[in-house]
């Protein structure tokens, strides 16, 4: 087959064989170092479609997105341990090594998201984690008044992360931590916002559902904002793409080409929803909304034509 001899399939499924051999996925030298060369060999632009590798390699991906799941919460955990002995957290959050990726990335859906709704009152972070990094980026620098509601399913991860932003007098009023698999929470229609997390749903079926079950419940002409990933990087991230979103008008797609990984997609809540035979179409189909980059984002890709409408 093909994809067995392009060297980039050689070099991530001999990464992979590694990898699955770890005895622990718990943060040391070993592991940082294996899943810090991986992560460099999938970050340089690469034409490759990951959703239409064959059977084999797309296996070796789905378990490599698990394995990179496990290890990413292990090592959140570890530093929201380190980071709670501090006499102010927030003060260090530098000392996480990809600290720097977050706050690149949270300024990139701020901007992406700013044209669409500018001042969103309500947030919800659906997958937020023990180190919300996300969250607390957006509400210190960018949505400074918005309040935020963190599900996540670990309350273990939820307890770590609380302790983080209790000793800030505003995060603490404006950030609360909620254990719930997102699929058994209805009250979706008071956000303006909801953010998704790459690793909720790594099977697409499953982020399907996720994204079917916040089509039913979030608010006419609410946001949505998913992170995807393209290229490579599909063996690091599960990729959503336009068709996957029923219920949403898809109004941007951003594949990043520098250090930050997540591709991110941005979607509004159709207006009114009806379902026909168990899919989900909206009424009213409007097109696609150009996005200008801010923030000198020139090493962005900019994919905005979508097809049609998927509802």
């Amino acid at each position: 087959m093909v994809c067995l001899t392009d060297p980039l399939v050689q070099k991530i499924c001999q990464l992979y064989e590694q990898i699955s051999k770890l005895d622990s996925l718990s943060p040391s030298k070993e592991v940082d170092a294996l899943f810090t060369h991986l992560v460099l060999t999938c970050i340089p632009p690469h034409p490759i479609d990951v959703t239409k590798l064959c059977s084999q390699i797309q296996q070796i991906r789905t378990n490599l997105i698990a394995l990179c799941g496990q290890a990413e919460g292990l090592l959140e955990k570890h530093f929201a341990t380190l980071l709670a002995a501090q006499d102010d957290p927030l003060r260090h959050l530098h000392l996480f090594p990809y600290y720097a990726n977050y706050l690149n990335l949270s300024r990139l859906e701020s901007d992406l998201l700013r044209p669409h709704f500018p001042h969103p009152r309500s947030v919800a972070f659906v997958g937020s984690g023990p180190l919300p990094l996300t969250s607390i980026v957006l509400a210190s620098h960018h949505l400074t008044s918005a309040v935020f509601h963190n599900f996540d399913v670990d309350p273990d991860a939820n307890s770590m992360a609380a302790r983080l932003v209790e000793s800030d007098p505003d995060l603490s009023k404006r950030m609360s931590f909620y254990t719930n698999d997102i699929m058994d929470v209805a009250a979706l229609g008071e956000y303006d916002v909801v953010f998704l997390a790459a690793l909720v749903g790594m099977e697409m079926e499953e982020k399907v559902h996720v994204i079917e079950h916040l089509a039913r419940n979030m608010a006419p002409g609410a946001i949505l904002m998913v992170r995807s990933a393209h290229g490579a990087r599909g063996f690091l991230y599960p990729v959503v793409e336009p068709k996957h979103l029923r219920g949403f008008e898809v109004l941007s797609v951003y594949h990043p080409t520098d250090d930050v990984i997540n591709s991110v997609v941005v979607a509004r809540r159709c207006p009114s929803l009806v379902v026909d035979r168990g899919i989900m179409l909206c009424s009213k189909c409007t097109e696609i909304q150009p996005f200008n980059p801010l923030c000198q984002m020139n090493n962005l890709i900019d994919e905005l034509t979508v097809e049609e409408h998927l509802c």
